[in-house]
């Protein structure tokens, strides 16, 4: 009698055991589910070192948004499809308009990607990329300050210790006019080189320069990345043939002022 009762009491265990299994199993994948987290996430045609190549190629700084002085970055977010084509492009959280179009403009004109697999089929799947934009050095704000061609040393601190090499000077250098004048300056004497149009190559050349004490740009010189096809020689040409600006000024006096200006080439 002990026997029959204990096996009457094994059976409702074993039945419960059997509904925890089916429980815990793995729910199907949902045809237009999308997902953030996957077993095989989706990857650029090209790999990710060449989808930062093309962001860095391609990215273009917008010419209000360099006048205005506006940096920072901008997340954009987005859908990999199973086909591999990019839909629901969006910025998560505003920033400066320009660049977030930018940013916009920039993701949408992407390589296609590899869809990602999760439970071995293809899903959708939700990316973020940061877009991230940098004033050149000078650009937009203050720059170091420079007098008779040494950088000006602030007091040291009262803790002994030596306070940075530069300091900003207090009225930065600029174009006489404006900088949106001067900006249109360069757009109306730039004069896009034959072979670059025939190559269509396009994109940002920075020039490094130096605002002299009487308004004079000298020292004219690239401070990045080659395009070539004639689109270097023209922008240096372009900086070096530009009208005066109003230099800079540090305790009432006009200083020299280095800067970085990108001149962009654009079909």
């Amino acid at each position: 009698m002990l026997l029959l009762a204990l096996s009457a009491v094994s059976l409702p265990a074993v039945q419960a055991q059997k509904k925890t299994k089916a429980k815990l199993k793995a729910p199907k994948v949902q045809a237009d589910a999308i997902y953030d987290a996957v077993q095989k996430p989706a990857v650029p045609i090209g790999g990710v070192q060449g989808y930062a190549d093309y962001l860095e190629k391609n990215q273009q700084y917008p010419t209000k948004a360099l006048q205005s002085g506006h940096e920072g970055t901008v997340n954009v977010t987005f859908v990999v499809e199973k086909t591999g084509v990019i839909s629901n492009v969006a910025v998560l959280q505003a920033t400066e308009p320009e660049l977030d179009a930018e940013a916009l403009r920039l993701i949408r004109g992407g390589p296609k990607w590899t869809p990602a697999e999760h439970r071995g089929g293809k899903v959708r799947q939700r990316v973020t990329i940061p877009i991230s934009y940098h004033l050149p050095l000078g650009a937009g704000g203050p720059a170091p300050a420079v007098v008779d061609g040494q950088p000006v040393k602030p007091a040291v601190g009262t803790t002994g210790a030596p306070a940075p090499t530069l300091v900003t000077a207090e009225q930065p250098a600029r174009p006489v006019g404006g900088t949106e004048v001067f900006f249109e300056w360069i757009q109306k004497n730039q004069k896009y080189p034959n072979l670059a149009r025939q190559r269509k190559v396009e994109g940002r050349v920075p020039v490094e320069f130096v605002i002299q004490k009487d308004g004079s740009l000298t020292d004219v010189k690239l401070a990045g990345k080659r395009l070539g096809s004639g689109l270097d020689e023209e922008a240096l040409r372009l900086i070096k043939s530009a009208p005066k600006w109003l230099p800079a000024q540090f305790q009432g006096q006009p200083v020299k002022q280095k800067m970085v200006l990108p001149v962009i080439f654009q079909l």
